[in-house]
């Protein structure tokens, strides 16, 4: 059985789009009609249903953006430019999803419409901005901002990863020696002192190291257990929603997490809103990509007060999430009528804010990593010292 994707109308002329299995095309077809449909394209989907389709990366959609942009901007249309996209495309899995795009638009499918169909491979967001722009007439100009927008977040993505190599290294580390001393040098010093003459600490190391010996599994099998129920906490609403507001408000962390989060909201409002897309969708859209459910939750009531003829600025300002003076900046760009350059002079600083706000996280984290090393190799040392002047002292008295 093969797995196709198709787009078909129904008596009314509305558009319906959606999948079937089926051994050939003729099966397909004569499935869509038993429906009281007429099908309008079909394609076949990649990996017969059991493989899913390539999903764009940031850096992906970044590079494809700016070939676009570069194309349609020389006087190429959108079909010639998806063309050369898709044959100049390396990686096989984006080459067949950006060729059944061309193949789309070039029976007389928009290119959003084409994008639509294939949502699990692009973003709500790109989509939302490309449709944007072929209503408004400027599609290269969305692109070139689409280019802008996915190559500042790929470039701050890729500044946390890399700000996080030291913590982790060092993190890995502490486990690592931790587990070396318990198996190795531990079980060396036990036989210096009679047990009797442990004190609590060296009673409660080696006591931590006999279990790590004997009784490797059960760590092993409690680190899995750990790391299950973390796994589903996160899927649980309600704590999934604590967690996320904790997040924003510890201290030290929480404002930290708070720039960063104002420099994606402000680029992806500024890009959605000078696009032309209305204000409402342009806050239900960036809410999104800040992966919070907590600030998800405080923005059903910020598009709801602005539904009801509420400045945003006014509306932001009581859900406590973003500081004052981001608020305030909106609120200057809403009274001199001038939104959209507001907010891209906005979305610049902020971004330059969360840069900043992603080294001194880092920075917090580089001592405390370095602390916990030192504390427990200074356990270790503080069990192992006295029974190496106690050994040197028996063997004087010898």
């Amino acid at each position: 059985m093969k797995n196709y994707s198709y787009v078909a109308k129904d008596t009314t002329g509305k558009t319906i789009k959606g999948t079937y299995e089926a051994e050939n095309e003729q099966e397909l077809l004569d499935k869509i009609y038993e429906q009281g449909l007429f099908c309008v394209s079909y394609n076949e989907a990649l990996g017969g249903g059991k493989k899913t389709a390539h999903k764009f990366k940031t850096a992906e959609l970044a590079y494809c953006c700016r070939q676009l942009s570069a194309m349609m901007s020389s006087g190429l249309t959108i079909v010639k430019a998806l063309d050369i996209l898709y044959k100049e495309e390396e990686n096989k899995g984006a080459k067949a999803v950006w060729r059944d795009v061309y193949e789309d638009v070039q029976k007389g499918e928009s290119f959003s419409g084409a994008l639509e169909a294939k949502r699990g491979c692009f973003p709500d967001f790109f989509i939302s901005m490309v449709d944007a722009g072929e209503i408004s007439g400027s599609l290269d100009v969305t692109m070139k901002r689409l280019q802008e927008y996915y190559a500042n977040s790929n470039k701050l993505n890729n500044k946390v990863k890399g700000a996080m190599i030291y913590p982790c290294v060092l993190l890995v580390l502490v486990i690592v020696l931790v587990l070396a001393m318990s198996v190795f040098i531990l079980p060396i010093f036990r036989s210096m002192m009679p047990e009797d003459n442990l004190n609590v600490l060296q009673k409660a190391l080696f006591g931590f190291s006999d279990f790590v010996i004997k009784k490797w599994y059960a760590l092993l099998i409690g680190v899995v257990v750990l790391v299950l129920a973390w796994t589903y906490a996160m899927k649980v609403e309600s704590v999934k929603l604590k967690f996320d507001y904790m997040k924003i408000k510890m201290p030290l962390v929480g404002p930290l997490m708070v720039k960063i989060a104002e420099g994606r909201f402000s680029r992806t409002l500024s890009s959605l809103y000078s696009s032309g897309i209305p204000m409402v969708d342009c806050l239900e859209r960036s809410s999104r990509i800040l992966n919070n459910t907590y600030i998800d939750k405080m923005f059903l009531q910020v598009v709801d007060e602005v539904k009801q003829g509420s400045p945003v600025s006014t509306a932001l300002s009581k859900t406590e999430i973003f500081e004052g003076m981001f608020c305030s900046i909106i609120y200057v760009g809403e009274e001199s009528g001038a939104l959209d350059e507001i907010l891209e002079k906005t979305a610049d600083f902020y971004e330059e804010e969360a840069d900043a706000a992603v080294t001194r996280l880092v920075g917090l984290m580089e001592p405390l990593m370095i602390i916990i090393l030192g504390v427990g190799i200074g356990l270790v040392l503080a069990a192992i010292f006295p029974m190496l002047y106690g050994g040197i002292a028996e063997m004087e008295k010898e």
